[in-house]
């Protein structure tokens, strides 16, 4: 429902500098449509690039009364707040958003659309986005989408927040450049508010989770030629006791190719310190061996891990270098911070792999 040329004010109370805002964070960094100001009464005024890093001109304001100079039309939420709930003085902005004739879009569990107050303050024509709903007419996953011409290229992490949306989009850049016909399936909130689509997959029974990736690949795919390129966002890690995430997207995406996301140096899950990360090798090998399975015959050659994209935003120049050379030679694979650097260097990897 967010549409490429929408103009974007972000709702940003106090996350410009903190990982409740990296919803917005993420739009203000990958987002390609314009974004016309960001809300953040915590730092308004001030500098967005000395703030947060990312360089972008866009001016923080105090109020959703402030941002309405510069003509937005769609308010986003863009924290994700522990329990999903919104927070009092965004819900006021959100409702002066609505108010001023502006629509809402909103990734958090909470149902803004289901909310009195908030639906009789839509003006007509304007609407209410809750993302992370469950799509309807969902069906089992039958792998379908390995039949598709184009290829998919799934990224598979070895924690959480590692970067496989980022790593994602950053392809999606570097393919753009290229004039390559590429699709990206968002799978989490940040994600598919980027894209303006995709499958909330948090938010799918775990049944159908399978086919609601599966369906969301096949209408990424309809756009492309053949030798087109549909990159599915990961969600979640194989590595983490929690996450259930990986299989479906494997299963849905029928992946021809894979790319490892992984945080530089970190050797256990970060949140969950006592539960080791098994070698880059060993999760390599695993995460193949797992993509060979559940696939139709005659579909050609299981998927591979074709390249490392390495976070390496936790280190100096030298060191992330050195990481990243680290980590090529002990996989023999191609690797960057595709952050720091663009992702040519992966790109390159999987279309050089297509006919393998």
């Amino acid at each position: 429902m967010l549409a490429a040329e929408d103009r974007v004010v972000l709702l940003q109370h106090g996350g410009l500098d903190s990982l409740t805002g990296k919803t917005g964070l993420a739009m203000l960094r990958h987002r390609f449509g314009p974004i016309v100001a960001v809300i953040d009464p915590v730092h308004a005024g001030g500098s967005l690039e000395g703030i947060s890093g990312i360089r972008r001109d866009v001016p923080i304001v105090a109020s959703l009364e402030e941002a309405l100079p510069f003509v937005p039309e769609v308010a986003v939420v863009g924290l994700a707040p522990s329990g999903g709930r919104l927070p009092d003085p965004v819900r006021r902005d959100a409702l002066a958003a609505l108010r001023s004739g502006l629509s809402l879009a909103s990734g958090l569990h909470t149902r803004l659309g289901q909310d009195p107050e908030l639906c009789s303050a839509r003006q007509p024509g304007r609407w209410i986005w809750d993302l992370r709903c469950e799509p309807e007419h969902l069906r089992v996953g039958q792998a379908r989408a390995a039949a598709l011409s184009c290829q998919r290229l799934l990224a598979l992490g070895t924690d959480m927040a590692v970067g496989k949306m980022s790593a994602c989009l950053a392809l999606v850049e570097a393919a753009g450049r290229r004039h390559l016909p590429c699709r990206f399936v968002g799978t989490g909130q940040a994600g598919i508010l980027i894209a303006g689509g995709g499958v909330p997959l948090d938010a799918v029974r775990v049944d159908y989770a399978a086919g609601a990736v599966e369906a969301a690949v096949l209408e990424a795919a309809e756009a492309l030629p053949a030798d087109g390129l549909v990159l599915v966002e990961g969600q979640g890690s194989l590595c983490h006791p929690g996450s259930t995430a990986t299989l479906p997207l494997l299963r849905g995406s029928q992946p021809t190719d894979l790319l490892l996301v992984h945080r530089a140096d970190q050797t256990s899950i970060e949140r969950l310190p006592q539960i080791p990360l098994p070698a880059l090798q060993e999760l390599v090998n695993l995460s193949e061996a797992l993509a060979a399975l559940g696939r139709p015959r005659a579909v050609g050659a299981p998927p591979r891990v074709r390249a490392v994209a390495l976070n390496t935003s936790r280190l100096g120049e030298q060191d992330a270098r050195s990481a990243v050379a680290s980590v090529s030679d002990q996989l023999g694979l191609p690797c960057t911070d595709p952050i720091r650097w663009g992702g040519e260097r992966l790109l390159d990897a999987v279309l050089n792999s297509c006919g393998e």
